[in-house]
């Protein structure tokens, strides 16, 4: 029965066809999800959610042929090395139709593969047509492998400098050069050339943050940045900032040009004596520009309007005087603006900028009203949550409905500026894709029988949220219970640590996967993320993973481990935390500001520790205490009622739940080896 079960499995995730199925003597029969693709059957088999890109890769092909390249290669990123991006920047979406939010493209003359990591394989095959393969990896050494065999000797191999970050022009380089396939670079990109209807750039004016959430001035983090400057040993004259968030933080600016992230494309160039702000013409308003200083710069203290196009003009510009030396952030500077740094006495290089440095950890006020918008976001999870809970027996409700559902009740929350993201609502198979989002052709209703999970969040004038729950209306399995189970152990174990200042995340993380792994059970994202204040919901460089910083005391990130079993459900807990001081002398831990019960349902009590169960009273009583008299305020009694009863205490409760019988071990067989470690 296992067995049968992990074969299933593995031909859901894997799409094989004629395949042994290990240790049992039967060949997998020609079997496919019709949610995908099948290039091998005649004619070709394409779901209604494929692109046709036949006419899109030969236009891209005519432009390749006098620039004589033998390939191209294309990143999901944009000239800021943006995690999320504006649609004017999504080539690879228009180019292949997936329109996942990581991949690498390479097309040569007779070839167009794309590279991606396993959360977006399923996604891939139902959104791009027969004339792309999928390589189901996201490794620059495989790519550049795949070039050595494709690409002849001694041929050019084309890409966008503004789309490398240094990191990885290096990465391909070290690889590609020792074959003698030489990187050529082209500063137009190539798709751009074809795509006749690009979105043009954006015109909105470039807004000021409410003195209100601010608890540091412009002026006053420019003094921070060059003080920081002038104690560095390597006596950095300027420092050159090239992603959006840095800018934007920098002067307590705010824009619209990407979906769900307040940013504006700019870059800064901040010296000792002068601050650039590079930014797109007839945006900044007479307003700004006061706010600013711009209007008479003449001190060091007023920031000086350039075009956003210059920015590569007057760094070089600067570069041309004598005894300087930029200081740039090698994660978010591209190469396009790294070649012109030139002789290497004029470089200084760190992982990350000091101002990225500095905005990890948020002052008092940011901590503040950071706190104060996750407890409005919750007062719209917990209506999202009552409302399904009385209408998916009734019938009727969808993935797509209840996304729409929860996204209108924080638009009624104050300071409201939106979600922060696209919102996963997922039910039963859907959920085992991790970052799973609705579509009309892939939206299910959701029944009793079913697992939901729902991942969201919101945009705040004070603050950026992400939460996210998994819920049961009806009876979960055994299996069901424990997995969840497990995974909130995980996310209450590494939230109740006790560490040491400085420690980093990718040293703590196994707690959030030891509960897991003892049942045989993983799963194959990162543990968590940073989060600002009205910023990008993935806020680097704080996490878990390891190019993130230490945690430092004021930071906040998400914990959020997972079990996604494929074709059936998906796990995922997901809260804020904020990293505060305990009693014990240069120590931390995490206080959760996320304010949303857990599903009762889905908890087994019998396999958590008092400890875990006291963690969950206190913080069940803290979400009584905070959001309770934030209900009654809003008037929302029918909601406060519901709080109360699933913030039930659970060990004066009584409630304990027969441990499961389900072996873990022999029916989830394939989750050990498809999941990936960090």
């Amino acid at each position: 029965m296992a067995m049968a079960r992990y074969c299933w499995n593995l031909l859901f995730a894997f799409f094989l066809e004629g395949r042994l199925c290990p240790g049992t003597g039967f060949v997998l029969p020609d079997v496919r999800d019709s949610s995908v693709r099948n290039c091998s059957a005649t004619p070709p088999y394409l779901p209604a959610t494929a692109v046709n890109t036949s006419l899109r890769l030969q236009a891209l092909r005519q432009t390749m042929q006098p620039l004589n390249i033998s390939a191209y290669i294309l990143l999901s990123t944009d000239a800021h090395l943006s995690e999320y991006i504006a649609p004017r920047d999504n080539r690879i979406a228009w180019i292949t139709g997936f329109t996942g939010s990581a991949g690498t493209v390479v097309v040569t003359e007779t070839k167009a593969v794309l590279w991606t990591d396993s959360r977006y394989w399923i996604q891939a095959e139902r959104q791009m047509d027969c004339n792309w393969e999928l390589e189901k990896d996201s490794y620059v050494s495989s790519t550049a492998e795949w070039l050595i065999r494709e690409v002849p000797e001694g041929k050019e191999i084309g890409f966008d400098p503004f789309l490398f970050s240094i990191d990885t022009w290096e990465a391909y380089h070290v690889n590609l050069n020792p074959a003698n396939r030489i990187l050529k670079s082209i500063p137009e990109n190539l798709v751009d050339k074809v795509w006749t209807d690009r979105p043009p750039p954006p015109t909105q004016p470039i807004t000021r943050l409410p003195d209100r959430v601010i608890g540091r001035t412009w002026q006053m983090k420019v003094t921070q940045i060059r003080e920081q400057m002038r104690d560095n040993p390597y006596k950095p004259t300027a420092v050159l900032l090239s992603a959006l968030d840095e800018t934007a933080w920098l002067f307590n600016l705010r824009g619209n040009d990407i979906p769900y992230n307040p940013f504006f494309y700019s870059y800064t160039l901040l010296s000792k004596d002068r601050i650039w702000l590079f930014v797109h013409e007839g945006r900044i308003t007479n307003e700004i520009k006061d706010y600013l200083n711009s209007t008479d710069c003449q001190t060091e203290d007023c920031v000086q309007i350039e075009p956003y196009d210059s920015v590569r003009q007057h760094v070089q510009q600067y570069l041309n005087g004598t005894d300087v030396r930029v200081w740039i952030g090698t994660e978010y500077t591209t190469y396009a603006l790294y070649e012109l740094i030139t002789p290497q006495n004029k470089l200084l290089e760190s992982a990350y900028s000091p101002v990225l440095i500095t905005k990890a950890m948020k002052d008092l006020t940011e901590q503040k009203v950071l706190q104060d918008a996750h407890v409005r976001d919750a007062i719209a999870v917990i209506q999202l949550l009552m409302w399904l809970e009385t209408n998916v027996p009734k019938g009727g409700v969808t993935e797509l409905s209840a996304a729409r559902y929860v996204e209108e009740k924080r638009s009624k929350q104050k300071d409201s500026k939106g979600p922060s993201f696209e919102t996963i609502s997922a039910s039963g198979p859907n959920a085992a894709l991790a970052h799973y989002s609705p579509g009309n052709e892939t939206n299910r209703k959701l029944t009793v029988t079913e697992m939901y999970l729902v991942d969201s969040g919101g945009q705040y004038l004070d603050g950026t949220t992400d939460i996210t729950r998994t819920v049961h209306w009806g009876t979960p399995t055994d299996f069901q219970k424990e997995a969840f189970t497990r995974v909130l152990m995980g996310n209450i174990d590494l939230s109740s640590l006790v560490f040491p200042s400085g420690t980093r995340g990718i040293n703590i993380e196994i707690l959030a996967r030891r509960p897991l792994w003892k049942a045989g059970l993983n799963y194959g994202h990162g543990t968590g993320h940073g989060v600002g204040n009205y910023f990008g919901v993935h806020e680097w460089p704080v996490g878990f993973q390891s190019n993130n910083i230490a945690f430092r005391l004021g930071m906040f990130t998400s914990i959020e481990p997972g079990y996604y079993q494929p074709g059936e459900f998906g796990i995922r807990i997901e809260d804020v935390v904020l990293v505060v001081e305990t009693k014990t002398k240069n120590h931390l831990t995490f206080e959760t500001v996320s304010l949303v019960p857990y599903n009762r349902k889905l908890i087994d009590t019998s396999i958590l520790t008092r400890e875990q169960m006291e963690w969950l009273d206190r913080y069940y009583e803290k979400i009584r205490t905070v959001v309770g008299p934030e209900l009654e305020r809003q008037g929302l009694q029918q909601e406060r009622n519901w709080l109360m009863k699933q913030t039930e205490p659970f060990l004066s409760s009584g409630l304990a739940v027969t441990l499961s019988t389900l072996t873990l071990a022999t029916t989830t067989l394939f989750s050990i080896s498809f999941q990936h470690l960090l």
